[in-house]
């Protein structure tokens, strides 16, 4: 039984009338610790109970049984429990040493599937900077889900379908016999289609032939030339070799790189069906689906040349991934720029017949400017991510060297620190804001960043390595004393923050639950002598033991590794 369910207990023996549920519904943590550790309002009482909140307060603490309690008052219209804090300290530090893996679970799941989509770049272009958001929201989400019990497919749906190949398959025809080209292909193929793109889309103004001439390619394409599918898989190919190595430092990997491509071969199916739904209406030359009735836009799914849109192929995987995976969930996380997008997927499902369409959820989240500057693959101004990465693992080399010059592993270290604070500052930041990257803020050892928590990580196991203790089956916890008790009770509210983070997408809130633990150790560690030589040591280690723990726990749901030394 948790400590909230200690309170919710002993509350719905006293008031039977209310349910547990409602009673845990209004159960508030005090800021201060000095009003207790849990309260409840008595006031919404008053109007069935007919007495003034402060009489019913005190009816109710007289009818509850605060053995388990240390003490239990009336506040005004609040009853404050003050739990007994070397029994309830022991038995969280109890629960987190004897399975630290698995702290913090709890089963919203119960192993349903749900699909993510995200990362999703698209091939012959470099991952930018701006693809780090869609990562790694997507992956630390896909964590936190997995830690409440449901099974995550993981999908990178590659943008490998459109005019925009037509353009560059344009571009390399007309330019990529050149010695400059040939070169750039065989050294660094892909920012060098990333120049041809970017030339044609700058010489098109002046040369409209040149748009024409990738609109003819990608027709080519989707009636299946031999020639336009023969590049279309060698950009296809040498992309995915390329995102690889990102993902490969990222730590993330995915279960299909079904893309818009595999779509594209699926899309009669929704077409047919909204024709034998009578849902394809005409206009101007074109088909939409009128989704005026939810104060939507309609949705084009066929232009008036006869060509299909995105959103025909979405439908389409849509209804593939539903087919494929039976999901409870079918997530995608997509810029807030696309959220009516989303909104008119979900409707067109609705009105297909679909039962399902609220299974579909747009996570939706800010852009990201590097150095208060948008970027754009177009203009050709794009921040290659895997360039930021090894910048940053660089900066962390020399701040590590100069921390801790005999470092064993100061290559491997670097590695995790720079990579995992270019995650965790992206991931201290609710989703939905945009986000400012830079730098020499991110790869701070002070401040809210990710090697500050990782440092407070490495500095747990220092000190348990010279304490010498990693066995703690027979120490009493209890000793460890109430001075402890506000990081311990912070410990025990580690799986509430993985709730309300899977509850709401949102990843942010395991960051700062884990900056938050983070100074709370730091400042238990400066006021307290954990190694002094007592009768309270072993207890003492139990809870750096704990903390250690429970970070490093904190720290894998966001994708950010936490090294032993730094």
């Amino acid at each position: 039984m948790s400590e909230k369910e200690q309170v919710v207990s002993a509350l719905a023996a006293a008031l039977p009338d209310l349910g547990a549920a409602e009673i845990a519904d209004k159960i508030e943590r005090p800021k201060d610790s000095k009003n207790g550790d849990f309260a409840f309002p008595a006031f919404f009482l008053a109007k069935t109970m007919h007495k003034a909140p402060q009489m019913i307060a005190q009816d109710i603490v007289a009818k509850i049984d605060q053995s388990g309690f240390d003490k239990v008052v009336v506040a005004g219209p609040y009853i404050n429990f003050y739990l007994n804090k070397a029994k309830v300290g022991a038995n969280i530090l109890e629960k987190i040493l004897n399975d630290p893996e698995h702290y913090g679970e709890i089963d919203l799941g119960h192993q349903a599937n749900v699909t993510i989509d995200y990362s999703s770049p698209n091939i012959a272009k470099p991952m930018g900077m701006g693809h780090l958001r869609s990562t790694m929201i997507g992956e630390a989400i896909a964590r936190i889900l997995e830690k409440v019990n449901y099974n995550l497919i993981r999908v990178d749906y590659l943008g490998d379908w459109g005019t925009q190949f037509g353009k560059m398959m344009a571009a390399y025809k007309m330019w990529g016999d050149s010695q400059e080209v040939q070169d750039g292909l065989k050294n660094d193929p892909i920012n060098t289609l990333l120049k041809l793109y970017v030339r044609i889309n700058t010489e098109a103004d002046e040369h409209p032939e040149y748009t024409d001439a990738g609109r003819e390619w990608f027709a080519k394409l989707e009636h299946g030339d031999k020639e336009a599918w023969r590049l279309w898989r060698w950009f296809r190919t040498i992309s995915l070799q390329r995102f690889q190595r990102v993902y490969d430092m990222l730590d993330v990997k995915f279960d299909s790189f079904n893309g818009e491509a595999f779509s594209a071969q699926k899309m009669d199916e929704p077409i047919q069906l909204l024709r034998d739904k009578h849902l394809l209406e005409k206009s101007r030359g074109a088909e939409i689906v009128d989704l005026d009735e939810y104060n939507l836009p309609p949705l084009l799914i066929i232009k008036s040349n006869g060509t299909t849109t995105y959103i025909t192929r979405d439908l389409a995987t849509a209804l593939f991934r539903k087919r494929m995976y039976g999901h409870a969930k079918s997530l995608y996380v997509v810029g807030a720029e696309q959220e009516v997008y989303f909104k008119q997927l979900r409707m067109a499902l609705k009105k297909m017949g679909f039962n399902w369409w609220n299974q579909i959820t747009h996570i939706s989240f800010g852009l990201m400017n590097l150095n208060g500057k948008k970027m754009s693959t177009r203009k050709g101004n794009v921040v290659s991510l895997e360039d930021v990465l090894n910048d940053s693992v660089d900066l962390a080399r020399k701040q590590i060297s100069e921390k801790n010059p005999d470092l064993k592993n100061p290559d491997e270290v670097a590695k995790q620190v720079g990579i995992g604070a270019v995650i965790f500052h992206d991931l201290k930041n609710y989703r939905r804001n945009a986000v400012n990257f830079k730098l020499e803020d991110v790869v701070k050892f002070e401040g809210e960043t990710g090697p500050y928590v990782q440092y407070a990580r490495a500095r747990a196991e220092s000190i348990l390595r010279k304490g010498g203790i990693r066995d703690f089956s027979n120490v009493d916890l209890s000793q460890v004393g109430d001075e402890a008790w506000e990081l311990i009770s912070f410990l025990g509210q580690y799986s509430n923050a993985i709730k309300r983070a899977a509850d709401n997408y949102d990843p942010s809130v395991v960051a700062k639950y884990a900056l938050e633990l983070a100074k709370k150790f730091n400042q238990y560690y400066a006021h307290h002598r954990i190694l002094d030589n007592d009768a309270a040591q072993p207890a003492r280690l139990a809870l750096t033991q704990a903390v250690s723990d429970v970070l490093k726990s904190a720290l894998a749901l966001l994708d950010v590794k936490a090294p032993d030394e730094m």
